[in-house]
């Protein structure tokens, strides 16, 4: 029996090695890059965040929000560290329960799964941009430019449209939608934000931590807390990729409310800014020894004191509008990013199309989807990549079984 997977990322190089457990199967995985797991490698800035310790308790989103439950039961993020030290990677796991090689090289991940891959009973065609996949009687039929490739079983790992740069793209769900599926609306997720204020530009490379809630006509959208980064077209960082889900997709007025000190009350605040009124600082060091030394010029000349001013001289109204800016900085919001600065896909194939114990498709026999090309995503934080594990393997392991 053949197995043909079409994608060698995450989800396609999971399904692979699963599906080569019954030595009786033979594999061919098709990926159009020049090799696998490009888009593996640039994750998590070149650290590859591999999995996350709380992933199996939820963290997903899509049109069935439970559809991601059955596989990572199966092949939760416990499994997946074991089957990683089985091949031969060291991990470590931060107190967020985010998981990275213990080398922080996202390229020990993308190396042990390559060497995994050698095996007798599977072939990597590399440079194969599968085009048409056709089913017939026999099985199924995928066509490159090149040259076919016949299999009695099939399984769709192409990824997602986002991050196109690295390799994202529509032809996953072009070749699903070619066999009779549906595909939801697709929009960038974990994605940075554009702004519209002005003070951006001033503080681009600044980074912060702090507390961030997107509102949408006054009405609190998301929210989270975590580490923002100012760039020269808006908000980014892990906490702007956490709340970026959906924001600014339609009209109304969007806006992000940020906090840079949530762990301090205002009143608390205000006492030390107010205590500071006893130096000889001038205005533009306000802020000094609490925030990033621009940041906090900034959000002085935000509360409308001018740098030039004494600290002496400011009143207890001007020092109670430096904390409200401090605590609470409202930016306006634009848009998002575009798909290729995207780190994942919301939306994708239809997931009640597919069946969720098997990732088998209940319009086609023979067929399996897995990984972002299905409509399913995560939340920032290795959860993406632990559904490309979980959903793979499970999709692989039925596909690779001697019988349905």
């Amino acid at each position: 029996m053949v197995i043909g997977i079409v994608g060698g990322g995450a989800s396609g190089m999971a399904a692979a090695l699963a599906a080569a457990e019954n030595e009786n199967v033979r594999v061919i995985l098709m990926e159009r890059q020049a090799r696998v797991g490009r888009k593996l490698q640039a994750t998590g800035n070149g650290r590859c965040n591999l999995s996350n310790l709380r992933a199996g308790k939820g963290g997903y989103h899509g049109d069935d929000g439970t559809f991601s439950q059955y596989a990572l039961a199966r092949f939760g993020p416990e499994e997946t560290l074991a089957w990683f030290q089985g091949l031969g990677l060291f991990t470590v796991a931060e107190d967020s329960g985010r998981v990275y090689p213990y080398s922080d090289q996202a390229n020990s991940v993308v190396d042990v799964l390559r060497f995994a891959l050698d095996r007798p009973n599977i072939t990597v065609k590399l440079g194969f941009e599968a085009e048409k996949v056709k089913k017939y009687a026999g099985g199924f039929r995928v066509e490159s430019r090149e040259e076919t490739v016949e299999c009695d079983r099939l399984i769709i790992a192409c990824g997602g449209l986002a991050g196109t740069r690295l390799g994202g793209g529509m032809s996953g769900y072009q070749l699903l939608r070619a066999l009779g599926h549906h595909c939801t609306r697709l929009r960038p997720a974990l994605v940075q934000l554009k702004s519209g204020w002005g003070g951006v530009t001033g503080l681009k490379g600044v980074r912060a931590n702090c507390h961030a809630a997107v509102f949408h006509d006054g009405k609190r959208f998301s929210e989270s807390t975590g580490e923002l980064q100012f760039t020269e077209y808006g908000l980014s960082g892990p906490v702007i990729f956490e709340i970026s889900r959906d924001a600014c997709q339609g009209g109304g007025v969007w806006l992000c409310r940020l906090d840079f000190l949530p762990e301090i009350s205002e009143e608390v605040l205000k006492n030390e800014l107010l205590r500071r009124r006893t130096t000889h600082l001038p205005a533009s060091e306000l802020l000094t020894g609490i925030l990033h030394n621009r940041l906090g010029r900034v959000l002085t000349q935000q509360a409308g004191i001018s740098a030039s001013r004494a600290v002496a001289g400011l009143s207890e109204y001007e020092i109670g509008q430096v904390v409200k800016a401090v605590k609470g900085l409202e930016v306006s919001l634009t848009e998002p990013m575009g798909m290729d600065s995207a780190q994942v896909t919301a939306g994708g194939i239809l997931t009640k199309e597919f069946n969720a114990q098997t990732m088998e498709s209940r319009l086609v026999p023979g067929l399996y989807a897995c990984g972002e090309v299905l409509d399913v995503d995560g939340d920032c934080g290795g959860y993406n990549l632990q559904w490309a594990w979980s959903s793979g393997r499970l999709a692989g392991g039925h596909a690779g079984r001697n019988e349905i």
